[in-house]
């Protein structure tokens, strides 16, 4: 029988037809194209124990469905970041009786993906539409180094969206008049102040809830156990990070406002003269106790011409004075609100 490649559970040219209840048998140069690595990779787990050895027969080493099996289980701790040595030691705890399948299940819950958006594709003409025809290769090459967007392989013209929603993001800030590096510089900035967050969250969680199984080798049972678990606190990361965003986004935002408007009312040169001043009495406060004309103690305060204007739309011109006097007042009393509350708590 010829190999078929991409399909592992078939023999190779060298292998022996597969029985029912039997295990396939492989030559290196098979086991080698079934499971992806090279023969010199196969031969060097071998010398690393990561490997069992194979049936010598004859002048050929015969391998089974058993080495293939590992091979693979190999390849996926190592996508996930794991070592050699720490591979091996996982691997040695199977090998004795502690199972590995709850092991690699809770290898498999945590390297998931932890959102529930899907991946999508866009060509590069589509991206350009996207942006607005804007054709920016500087931008593109950003966005791949920070993973927004990843290359496919023998499609130059096509790239893989791991996260839609953060493409959508992008787009929406550059049809607001963002540039595009500044984007892509901006989520590098992000991102280190997130993955910070994300470090943090796995600290606090390793410290009170899963050291109790990383201490030592977990059993079958505490492997699906603290898979259970990280099934159970995944979700808690984002719901803290969106809570606590929205609400610094809110005082934050409050905050900026405030302070560009203050600074520009300060700074304008022109604006309308006013005549007004506080009243020193609570009875002469408030619009109908200050008409345009009559206040006591009259002074001139220079507004800008749209504050003016948007006053003036409210109330009409004749209580514009009113109006001033009136928000004045309230300011003060408010100021003096304040005071009397915080005071008596910094004694």
């Amino acid at each position: 029988m010829s190999e078929q490649p991409g399909r592992p559970g078939l023999p190779g040219r060298h292998g022996e037809a597969g029985r029912p209840g039997r295990d396939r048998e492989y030559r290196i140069e098979a086991l080698a194209h079934h499971s992806g690595a090279t023969v010199r990779t196969i031969r060097a787990y071998q010398d690393r124990g990561l490997l069992p050895k194979p049936e010598r027969r004859g002048r050929a080493n015969v391998y089974r469905d058993t080495h293939l099996e590992r091979l693979h289980q190999i390849a996926g701790l190592l996508d996930r970041g794991y070592t050699l040595a720490s591979i091996k030691e996982l691997l040695d705890a199977w090998d004795t009786g502690r199972g590995l399948g709850g092991v690699l299940g809770l290898v498999a819950e945590v390297a998931g993906p932890w959102s529930d958006e899907e991946a999508g594709r866009i060509t590069r003409a589509e991206l350009g539409e996207r942006f607005g025809g804007a054709q920016d290769d500087d931008a593109v090459e950003e966005a791949v180094k920070l993973g927004v967007l990843v290359r496919v392989p023998d499609a130059p013209e096509e790239f893989l969206v791991p996260s839609p929603q953060e493409l959508t993001v992008a787009v929406e800030l550059h049809a607001a008049g963002v540039p595009l590096l500044a984007i892509t510089g901006h989520l590098r900035e992000l991102r280190t102040k997130v993955e910070h967050i994300a470090g943090r969250f796995l600290d606090f969680t390793t410290e009170y809830v899963f050291r109790q199984y990383l201490d030592h080798p977990p059993t079958e049972e505490e492997a699906a156990e603290a898979a259970s678990l990280v099934r159970r606190l995944r979700p808690l990361a984002q719901q803290t990070i969106d809570v606590e965003l929205a609400r610094a986004m809110r005082a934050m935002a409050t905050r900026h406002l405030r302070r560009h408007l203050e600074a520009e009312a300060s700074e304008a040169a022109e604006g309308a003269e006013v005549s007004g001043a506080v009243a020193p009495a609570a009875e002469e406060t408030g619009p109908s106790a200050a008409p345009s004309g009559s206040l006591p103690h009259p002074g001139t305060v220079r507004l800008p011409d749209r504050t003016f204007r948007a006053v003036e739309a409210l109330v009409g011109p004749e209580n514009v004075a009113a109006f001033v006097a009136a928000a004045v007042e309230r300011e003060v009393q408010a100021r003096t609100m304040d005071a009397l509350v915080i005071e008596p708590e910094a004694r």
